[in-house]
């Protein structure tokens, strides 16, 4: 279905009948992704008594409990209720409808080779997506389409680093964080398990900085970007360009700070 879609500094037209899923299929029954030592997802029959919950062992129909940690185990959505005290559902918080957004392939810089912090700071061997990476990418991406560039206002930013399997993996430095903010990204969509290290002793310095927290309070008042959200462990395939898209956050309507979620790019045909 081609649709036009009106922005705040013009029109694009869209295909909505050709999404590209930047979620991470999660196989219960083969490799799926495991961070922070949780335990794998599972999806088990449910068995009572009188019903086996398998088609293949009796049942008249399949049903199944599913266990997963949605930090860990797959592509989640989450939102500033993931460092307060105070409960916030992340699906209460994602915008419905079409977004304004940028897709950026960014090379990690190694830490010895940027002057970029992070808290606490990197240990040596680390890989950092620095405020000079994003510049980059995004001075090249508009100077490949200068026109759209003027149409489009990001509201999401889309970060491919295509090298999340490294350990620890990388992650933001607080430049970088710093940037989105002033750049008006209100949704950040990253293929890897956090934007934080792995182990950095409970800082959370880049996630801070995108919610507007400030530095050791856990006040869900004190947060003054509380509609924006952060999505990770998504799968960016490698074959699609970088550039302007509308994206779409798919989530359930289940309660907690991340949820699991199908972010869905739309290609633009024209502006």
């Amino acid at each position: 279905m081609i649709a036009r879609v009106q922005l705040t500094r013009g029109e694009v037209i869209v295909d909505l009948s050709r999404p590209i899923s930047l979620a991470m299929p999660l196989d219960f029954s083969g490799r799926e992704p495991r961070h922070f030592g949780a335990p794998p997802a599972s999806s088990r029959p449910l068995a009572v008594p009188g019903f086996s919950g398998a088609v293949a062992t009796g049942a008249s129909c399949n049903c199944s409990t599913i266990t997963l940690t949605p930090h860990c185990n797959s592509t989640h959505t989450e939102c500033v209720g993931h460092l307060t005290r105070e409960a916030l559902d992340a699906h209460a918080v994602v915008p419905a409808g079409l977004l304004p957004a940028l897709l950026l392939s960014i090379e990690p810089l190694d830490t010895s080779a940027t002057r970029e912090s992070t808290v606490p700071a990197p240990a040596a061997g680390d890989m950092l997506i620095t405020a000079q990476g994003i510049e980059r990418g995004w001075l090249r991406n508009g100077q490949l389409d200068p026109n759209l560039e003027s149409t489009f206002e990001p509201r999401v930013l889309i970060i491919r680093s295509g090298v999340h399997h490294l350990n620890p993996p990388p992650y933001l430095s607080r430049e970088a964080a710093t940037l989105l903010v002033a750049r008006g990204i209100e949704h950040l969509v990253v293929d890897l398990p956090s934007i934080d290290r792995i182990q950095d002793d409970g800082m959370l310095a880049a996630h801070r900085i995108f919610f507007g927290l400030p530095s050791g309070s856990r006040a869900l008042a004190q947060a003054t970007r509380p509609s924006a959200t952060i999505t990770e462990l998504a799968q960016i395939p490698p074959e699609v360009a970088d550039g302007w898209y509308l994206l779409e956050l798919q989530v359930p309507a289940l309660g907690g700070d991340a949820v699991p979620s199908r972010p869905c790019l739309y290609p633009l045909l024209s502006s």
